[in-house]
């Protein structure tokens, strides 16, 4: 791999004419002034999301409703040799590229951030303290994912049947061919469906999809809880 190997980011959007102009200006901010780097909006909005993004210098590709399938279609499209998965209203370091760059020269093909939320509530700062543990139960889309494109090729994308838990299914695919590594910087995610569910509440919905999830409970099944409560 190249020296200074190139970043495809990659970002999924559904409906999110509210916050997606913020984001992508931080995003290119971040951005501009380092070589190798696209951005690629996987949309698949039926709101002003579209019309939006067409006011920025990025590449938008049009997708199936849902994660899994936007992710692969925007990682299809993708020239870089990192593929870096980044949800929309998630903002990582500063420092990203070089830090990212520097775990690939070491050797790490894949990890996420550790992820904090824009927001000082002393719960919601300790459920991020618990994203640097080792742990599937501490994992989630939120912390972004950087990932080697040739490995990701190689144990098939993301499981376009999964409708929830995508991330989880991944990384355990992941770490079967190659460790997942926890970076030390921090990306900053919204708080905003904990301040619409309820911070303890809809953090006892995720635990309890976790546990679904690791029991075998059918997606069907999954699914329908996720939507009772959290729609």
């Amino acid at each position: 791999m190249a020296l200074h190997p190139s970043i495809s980011i990659i970002i999924p959007t559904y409906n999110e004419e509210a916050i997606i102009a913020e984001s992508i200006q931080a995003l290119l901010k971040i951005t501009e002034r380092s070589e190798g780097i696209e951005i690629i909006v996987s949309d698949a909005s039926i709101d002003s999301t579209p019309k939006i993004l067409s006011n920025f210098p990025i590449t938008v590709c049009f997708s199936a409703k849902g994660r899994s399938k936007q992710m692969n279609t925007g990682a299809r499209l993708a020239h870089g040799d990192i593929l870096y998965f980044l949800h929309a209203d998630t903002l990582p370091p500063d420092t990203f590229i070089d830090t990212i760059r520097s775990a690939v020269a070491d050797g790490k093909k894949a990890g996420c951030f550790k992820m904090g939320f824009d927001d000082s509530n002393p719960i919601m700062s300790l459920y991020g303290w618990f994203t640097q543990f080792p742990f599937m139960v501490c994992r989630g889309g939120d912390q972004s994912l950087f990932i080697d494109k040739y490995l990701f090729n190689d144990i098939g994308e993301f499981d376009e049947s999964l409708v929830v838990m995508e991330d989880i299914d991944i990384i355990s695919r992941i770490e079967q061919r190659a460790a997942f590594h926890i970076l030390d910087a921090e990306v900053i995610t919204s708080a905003r469906r904990y301040h619409q569910h309820g911070i303890i509440r809809l953090q006892l919905i995720f635990g309890s999809i976790h546990f679904m999830y690791a029991l075998g409970v059918d997606q069907d099944t999954i699914i329908q809880y996720y939507r009772e409560n959290i729609s």
